[in-house]
């Protein structure tokens, strides 16, 4: 077995969920191709090699295949022949490809802000010509981001793959293992500053499909604030309000309540004090917080004090999955992220199979 020499003191409970993760995708008819698109960085080199000895997926590298297989063999990295075991996508071959670049035009000129300098650029770029092999269904899912801000990675989203048809918002979460193997979802913790009602619905539902498909468990969604059920008056309490009647119009089997503080939500005595009609607080495993820096600070507390292990952040409502890495990520971050994404991609398919090459 591979051994990642990034990789943090093992991590039982997170490991579990990914090792769940890999018997899922091995279990499926399909083997999701899933593309990480900084090919050359040793981190995911590593991580390539590892998916492929794992079996799980196919892992695909975007980079000119010489120059790969030579980075590999530096690191002293086997990487399979097969590209049933392990595929490459060169960048150049790609940017040659009337398929290809057809699709990327197309995209692109939905964002008429754009100069034809940013066009040309954006044309030759490997993140956004990786999007593309997305977009056309060439592969399943996409891991970006070791290498390349995430403004980048979100840019290659949302003009190339595009929103999921009836999504207004791009999102994300982190799953976050606790020591003792429960799973929570918190959202948003990495990409809306400021959301209005509307936004904190869509992040919540979002949040919630993110939280089921991952962990198959029933989500139990917590909108959070410095509140409990009028204990406090604010328009930032009011929002949050609006937004859970916002969520129970559009989705009445969504499990669902708010405006809760965290202990009311994840504590079943203080649930009961604080808001005892409630049939989510002290129950809660979904949370989603006010505002991105309640969210960022709440999931970097519960990280670095409460040890918790945070997978992410998984981006949300794009139509493929696509989603960033922290460019201080490790390769077995980039793996399991990978593994994240190819089980979504497995859920999508069985909902909406997407059209291949």
């Amino acid at each position: 077995m591979l051994l990642d020499p990034l990789d943090p003191p093992d991590d039982a409970p997170a490991r579990t969920l990914i090792d769940e993760w890999a018997a899922r995708l091995r279990s499926t008819a399909h083997k999701p191709r899933i593309v990480l698109a900084e090919g050359t960085d040793p981190r995911t080199l590593w991580a390539a090699a590892h998916l492929a000895e794992q079996g799980a997926v196919t892992p695909v590298l975007t980079g000119n295949p010489t120059r790969v297989r030579e980075l590999a063999a530096d690191l002293d990295l086997k990487l399979p022949e097969d590209p049933e075991a392990l595929d490459i996508l060169d960048p150049a071959r790609l940017a040659a490809d009337p398929r290809c670049t057809d699709a990327l035009a197309e995209a692109l000129a939905a964002r008429r802000r754009l100069t034809s300098h940013d066009r040309r650029e954006l044309a030759a770029d490997p993140l956004f010509l990786t999007a593309t092999a997305l977009r056309l269904g060439d592969v399943d899912g996409c891991v970006a981001g070791s290498n390349r801000p995430t403004a980048d990675v979100l840019r290659a989203g949302l003009y190339v793959v595009g929103l999921a048809p009836g999504i207004r918002t791009l999102s994300s979460s982190f799953l976050m293992v606790l020591p003792d193997g429960r799973v929570l979802g918190y959202g948003d913790c990495a990409v809306v500053v400021d959301p209005t009602s509307a936004e904190l619905a869509d992040i919540a539902r979002a949040t919630a499909a993110t939280y089921e498909q991952l962990t198959a468990d029933t989500p139990q969604v917590a909108l959070l604030s410095f509140s409990t059920k009028g204990s406090a008056q604010h328009p930032q309490v009011d929002r949050v309000g609006d937004a859970v009647r916002m969520l129970r119009a559009a989705d009445p089997e969504l499990a669902v309540d708010g405006e809760l503080q965290y202990d009311a939500a994840c504590v079943p005595a203080i649930g009961r004090a604080k808001a005892p009609a409630s049939r989510i607080a002290g129950q809660a495993n979904t949370f989603i917080f006010p505002g991105l820096a309640a969210g960022n600070i709440g999931y970097k507390i519960a990280q670095r004090l409460g040890n918790a292990t945070a997978i992410g952040p998984l981006l949300q409502g794009l139509s493929a999955p696509l989603h960033d890495l922290s460019r201080g990520c490790s390769g077995s971050d980039i793996a399991a992220l990978a593994l994240a994404t190819a089980v979504q991609s497995t859920v999508r398919r069985a909902v909406q199979p997407p059209h291949r090459r």
